[in-house]
């Protein structure tokens, strides 16, 4: 599968008109919260910055935007490994929330905190992310179409 991911791109396809709603709508959340992620990570704002005090978080931080909108991209040409991809960008705000809160384990942060992050907003949008990529619609394409 990984042989072939990067195989036969077409540099001008962002986005499949003939996917599944669940799955054209995460193309669409993924280029969104990619091009926030890495203003918040360039910008030393937000989760992304936060991060990006250590060795380890800046790679963290970087493989998680880089990969909202490589995922999108690889699902738009018709490739599974992109929607792995996709899976780790949809789940990458609770993982490094999970990281800071290891990483400064002397702070005073709830594990609740890990889960829904600082607003609820966001936290909505974070998790319809995850729920459409995993949706049964989308699973059922994925396995069916995606190479």
């Amino acid at each position: 599968m990984f042989q072939n991911a990067f195989k036969n791109l077409d540099r001008t396809k962002w986005f499949d008109r003939m996917q599944p709603q669940t799955l054209a709508i995460g193309t669409w959340l993924l280029y969104i919260d990619g091009v926030f992620a890495t203003l918040r990570y360039l910008d030393r704002q937000g989760l992304e910055g936060l991060v990006r005090s250590t060795s380890l978080g800046k790679l963290l931080a970087f493989a998680a935007c880089a990969s909202y909108i490589v995922g999108g991209f690889l699902m738009a040409n018709g490739k599974k490994f992109g929607w792995y991809v996709s899976l780790g960008a949809a789940f990458s705000p609770f993982i490094l929330r999970a990281f800071v809160k290891l990483q400064w384990s002397e702070l005073p942060i709830a594990f609740s905190w890990v889960i829904k992050g600082q607003s609820l907003v966001n936290f909505a949008f974070e998790a319809a992310l995850c729920a459409l990529l995993l949706h049964e619609m989308t699973r059922t394409y994925v396995n069916r179409w995606l190479r």
